[in-house]
């Protein structure tokens, strides 16, 4: 496994003020939410707010729903039950009050869309009617890869871009219509330590500047944890909601998986040794139970 190192933790005084400071009413907003595939149950009666300017970590082995938790947000996939608000309303595709930045998938190297014309996408690829104003349309893009540091290579073939490199991109075309929510799916997946302090703090300045609220799906904790308020862990179709130092927790994590579970930290960073990986056959593409990655 790749180790990654903590950004320092904030306080409890930190959190709950952050909490506090997010006015207004959730964007979203699961009630008794369940998720099942024919006779697989993926998780049930799941109750949770997220408020402007939150940082939610979602957590869990391979197979426990955490893509699907994504599709859902994203009015991609119904839910079995329960019942879904996003900015109010039930979810829609298509939203542009929502960004998305998918799991990592390196381009083929014949791949001719430029970066530009990725980002340019996320402004106009889901509008109906009269296309923007071309000059306005540019302005913007270009704002978009410099905000990300990808102007360099605005124009080059995403299939000659680096992993990170990538990765900019497509966080710049999840800013594009400058969403209220952020949801990000493995972002960090394969990514070395400097490119993901880079996506992980070009996150984090998004959510502090505008105060995008934060859905971000990981399997190592670290890289995120002095960016999180709340860890929602889902694993053998339940789940645990709290701050990280109740979550992260050997008795919390035991409880959940029904068996031995140590949380030890060392030098800042949270290791979980003897957690079962429920999903042990499950792999990071497109191809699995459901149509999607869970």
């Amino acid at each position: 496994m790749k180790r990654t190192e903590a950004v320092s933790p904030l306080s409890p005084a930190d959190r709950a003020a952050r909490r506090s400071a997010g006015p207004g009413a959730p964007v979203l907003s699961l009630r008794n939410a369940t998720l099942t595939y024919g006779d697989r149950l993926l998780w049930r009666d799941l109750h949770l707010d997220v408020r402007p300017g939150e940082f939610i970590a979602v957590l869990g082995p391979n197979g426990s729903g955490k893509t699907s938790l994504l599709r859902v947000l994203l009015g991609r996939q119904q839910l079995t039950g329960g019942s879904l608000a996003v900015l109010g309303r039930p979810p829609r595709g298509g939203s542009r009050h929502i960004g998305y930045v998918p799991q990592q998938t390196l381009q083929p190297a014949h791949t001719l869309l430029r970066a530009r014309d990725l980002v340019r996408l996320g402004l106009d690829g889901h509008r109906w009617g009269p296309p923007l104003a071309r000059r306005a349309i540019r302005r913007r893009v270009d704002e978009l890869l410099d905000a990300v540091g990808a102007a360099p290579y605005a124009d080059v073939p995403l299939g000659r871009l680096s992993g990170g490199e990538q990765q900019r991109v497509r966080v710049a075309q999840a800013l594009a219509t400058d969403p209220r929510i952020l949801l990000c799916d493995e972002p960090l997946l394969s990514l070395d330590l400097q490119h993901q302090r880079t996506i992980t703090g070009l996150v984090e300045e998004r959510r502090r500047s505008a105060g995008t609220a934060v859905v971000f799906v990981t399997h190592e904790i670290n890289p995120v944890l002095g960016l999180v308020d709340r860890v929602l862990y889902l694993a053998r179709g339940g789940h645990r909601i709290g701050p990280p130092d109740e979550v992260m927790a050997s008795s919390t994590l035991t409880e959940l998986y029904g068996t031995q579970v140590d949380v030890v930290r060392v030098r800042g960073r949270i290791v979980v040794v003897g957690a079962p990986d429920d999903g042990a056959g499950h792999t990071h593409d497109d191809r699995t139970e459901g149509g999607e990655n869970q």
